[in-house]
């Protein structure tokens, strides 16, 4: 296999002819067909769509969860082809957080405990007081030690918030990370998502059925059928959080 070409200094995300197809009981499903894409550093970039049309599949690829069945997919500066599940759980720790909508939290561990996990996983030798300092960056230090079971959805997600940032990533994906929370403790979270990833200087990537929140990224993605139909401008981020 040729090497590929290195990722300008403009781009942090390149994606080349990436196609994804599974086996089903009815057939082959093709689920993303030829994307192409570059998303540069500190791009904050929505990614919208009806239901199936690829979006989660893509936030997937592009964090190494998800092999796609041909193209080159290249993230900070690396083929993920050429990675190994070891190497790429390497990349995913030193770069890459990842925020889902059902939270994802260790029901025995405390708050502190889930945000210490991935620093430990890391090595990191301040893991505890890093994951203390990061929830407190979310507004939960007097949560430390309670348990997911004993949180709110909000504060949950705030944990997986803090989680997703202790790590200090370059690429930060959130996949409908309000879809299980409230209009009011939605926007809330988001406000915060937002300015984590501002203060952190990380290139974000938001799947999302609400177009309004959509807008508040500087970038739009719209997904149909597994190819991307349009790429245009948002950036209308007060008025979405409002």
């Amino acid at each position: 296999m040729p090497a590929p070409d290195p990722l300008p200094n403009s781009a942090l995300i390149r994606l080349i002819d990436v196609h994804l197809k599974l086996e089903s009981p009815a057939g082959p499903v093709n689920i993303l067909r030829g994307i192409d894409l570059e998303i540069g550093p500190g791009e904050r970039v929505g990614i919208v769509g009806p239901s199936g049309s690829g979006k989660s599949t893509l936030l997937m690829v592009i964090g190494g969860l998800e092999r796609p069945t041909s193209g080159q997919v290249l993230v900070d500066g690396q083929d993920l082809a050429r990675l190994d599940e070891d190497r790429l759980a390497r990349l995913r720790r030193g770069a890459v957080g990842i925020v889902f909508q059902s939270f994802h939290l260790i029901p025995t561990m405390s708050a502190l405990e889930n945000v210490a996990v991935p620093l430990e996983l890391a090595g990191a030798p301040d893991a505890f007081e890093r994951a203390a300092e990061a929830l407190d960056r979310v507004g939960l230090a007097q949560r430390l030690e309670h348990y997911p079971g004993q949180l709110s959805g909000g504060e949950q997600q705030r944990v997986a918030l803090a989680r997703a940032f202790a790590i200090r990533p370059r690429l930060l994906l959130a996949d409908e990370p309000t879809g299980n929370l409230d209009g009011e403790t939605g926007r809330s979270v988001m406000a915060l998502l937002f300015d984590l990833a501002e203060r952190n200087g990380a290139t974000l990537l938001l799947v999302t059925h609400d177009a309004n929140l959509a807008a508040s990224c500087e970038r739009i993605l719209h997904i149909h059928d597994g190819r991307i139909e349009a790429d245009r401008r948002g950036g209308r981020r007060e008025a979405a959080l409002a």
